[in-house]
């Protein structure tokens, strides 16, 4: 990798300890354009809805100052500017993303802490959805002495949910197990609960961790983004961990 050299272009807290931990490893990395710069160091996800770069500025502005077989690295990399460009999308990386979902998951659960006035053991939840995330939620939480009941809409999800001794509903049952919830965390990113039925269970804390938001009403804690909020330099050492991997394996 010594003929590697990354323009470091992110602005976020992780992206910046991604920087550090790389350079820690050897690898080079500069603040500025230059012509012997191989790759583009974006942050993770890359843009923001309007199509800009995340921390500002045009994309098709950093590229003309850079050399045209620049690789990118980011996440969400499905950008028209990037169509003659080779890409790193770490948010393609099933490892990244596997790593990314436990860190999301202990950031929650410390959102959560600080909204209960119980202790986990003592808080019944219902967590919605059971991806990525919500497995390491499962796993975390069972850890805790948490009394868990998860929601899933596969068969075979619960049916593993069940072999795992946790408790498992199918989507459809959700509405009746409210009432005893303390804590709900919504995972699935379509609409699963309203303002109408949410609004009557005031005590209980409502986390919506979706991409696209779950959980409708006055209340609700939308919580997206953890790791480089809550956990930068967690998110940063995984960010530079799979670029390092990535860059090995494309050595080999």
């Amino acid at each position: 990798m010594d003929s590697v050299l990354i323009y470091h272009k992110g602005t976020t807290a992780a992206c910046a300890q991604a920087a550090a931990f790389l350079s820690n490893r050897g690898i080079g990395l500069v603040d500025h354009p230059t012509p012997e710069v191989t790759h583009l160091l974006l942050d993770v996800p890359s843009f923001a809805p309007d199509g800009q770069l995340q921390g500002g500025g045009q994309l098709s502005q950093v590229l003309e100052r850079l050399p045209p077989d620049t690789i990118v690295i980011g996440g969400k990399l499905s950008h028209p500017d990037l169509h003659k460009h080779a890409v790193m999308d770490l948010l393609t990386d099933e490892e990244y993303l596997a790593k990314n979902a436990a860190i999301t998951a202990h950031c929650a659960l410390k959102i959560a802490a600080s909204a209960l006035e119980t202790t986990f053991r003592e808080t019944p939840t219902l967590l919605l959805g059971w991806g990525r995330i919500g497995k390491c939620l499962t796993a975390q939480l069972s850890g805790l002495g948490c009394p868990l009941t998860v929601a899933a809409r596969s068969v075979k999800d619960r049916a593993m949910l069940g072999a795992l001794g946790v408790e498992a509903v199918d989507i459809s049952e959700i509405p009746g197990l409210l009432p005893r919830a303390r804590l709900l965390i919504n995972t699935v990113p379509t609409p699963v609960l309203g303002e109408e039925i949410l609004a009557k269970y005031p005590k209980c804390v409502k986390l919506d961790l979706a991409s696209a938001p779950g959980l409708v009403g006055t209340g609700v804690i939308c919580a997206r983004g953890l790791p480089g909020r809550y956990a930068p330099e967690s998110s940063g050492r995984l960010i530079a961990e799979t670029i390092s991997r990535k860059l090995r394996e494309a050595a080999i």
